[in-house]
């Protein structure tokens, strides 16, 4: 399962790979990381079909992860990634334009990555 990761803060790649070690190394899970919503959309365009599952932080400069999961959405719909959104902050409003916009799921920072696994199905 290939899961594109997309946040601007870049220590998050050393995080999830730690945090998925095993999963990487038995090949359950390959990760690929973007640090922008512009980012995330050249990968998607070379690599559309193989991404299962994108992560990715709402509040970024530029692209907001909002604005990103609506690019998604109407772009790539056959077959769909399912995408999950994370955000430092729980609150409705993020929660809300999240799910109008087709967010799969929704996670709060910090993640619990056995829960994350569990979504994962892992």
């Amino acid at each position: 399962m290939k899961v594109l990761i997309v946040d601007d803060e870049k220590d998050i790649q050393t995080l999830f790979e730690q945090r998925f070690r095993k999963e990487i190394r038995i090949k359950l899970v390959e990760l690929a990381f973007a640090f922008s919503g512009e980012e995330a959309l050249r990968y998607l365009e070379q690599n559309d079909h193989e991404v299962v599952i994108i992560l990715s932080d709402i509040n970024m400069p530029v692209m907001s992860g909002l604005e990103l999961l609506g690019h998604i959405k109407q772009k790539y719909s056959t077959p769909p990634p399912s995408v999950m959104m994370i955000t430092a902050y729980g609150d409705a409003e993020n929660f809300n334009a999240a799910k109008r916009l087709g967010a799969d799921d929704f996670l709060t920072k910090p993640i619990d990555f056995n829960l994350l696994k569990e979504k994962f199905k892992l």
